[in-house]
């Protein structure tokens, strides 16, 4: 589960218990980079929060699929197995295209995303992703103007921004609680777009 004592589903109470009862999947099952949150609950109401709203809102403009894909490409740089298999599963879900998907899988676990069966304006996403994730400080307007030449807007290019820093965020809750994937339900996310407060996993 996680190297810090965590508290079950079966024996959370109180504000703990109305969390776990919002993030839980199907069994009552709760992730464990959720439950990783238990003893300070107030910490995964904002995680969640921002989870939610970076990746799973419906004010997003580019597709989720391709959100889910930077989000497993930043965690394999960061060398999260836990996040890239669940996000994987759940990029694989979305997409509906499981040869493609297997593709930029193949691609993301070799470190070359040239190969990978994506446009152009995904790779330069993925570039940005990449820089951002390894050495922040190395990014310039010029990164910024280099996504917008290949026809991202400035919206667009803020969502690219906050799925990637949040999955470097994800990533460095799960490897440093040393949360495992064990009896997790991996693919699941909040789909209901549509409400910001509904963080249900199916």
């Amino acid at each position: 589960m996680s190297w810090i004592k965590t508290i079950a589903y079966t024996d959370a109470t109180g504000k703990l218990k109305t969390l776990y009862d919002r993030v839980k999947g199907p069994d009552d099952n709760v992730d464990n980079i959720m439950m990783s949150h238990s003893l300070r609950p107030h910490t995964m109401e904002g995680h969640m929060a921002i989870y939610k709203y970076v990746l799973h809102h419906s004010g997003n403009k580019i597709p989720k699929w391709f959100l889910e894909a930077l989000g497993v490409w930043v965690s394999a740089l960061n060398k999260c197995d836990y996040c890239v298999e669940h996000h994987f599963a759940g990029m694989k879900r979305i997409l509906g295209n499981d040869p493609r998907a297997d593709a930029i899988r193949a691609s993301i676990v070799s470190g070359d995303i040239s190969t990978a069966p994506l446009d152009d304006a995904q790779k330069e996403a993925m570039h940005y992703a990449n820089v951002l994730t390894k050495d922040p400080s190395a990014l310039t307007e010029e990164n910024i103007k280099r996504l917008r030449s290949a026809g991202f807007d400035d919206g667009e290019i803020l969502e690219i921004n906050q799925v990637s820093s949040y999955f470097s965020y994800a990533n460095r809750t799960v490897l440093g609680l040393g949360c495992s994937i064990a009896g997790d339900i991996v693919g699941l996310s909040p789909n209901n777009s549509d409400n910001p407060d509904d963080w249900n996993h199916s």
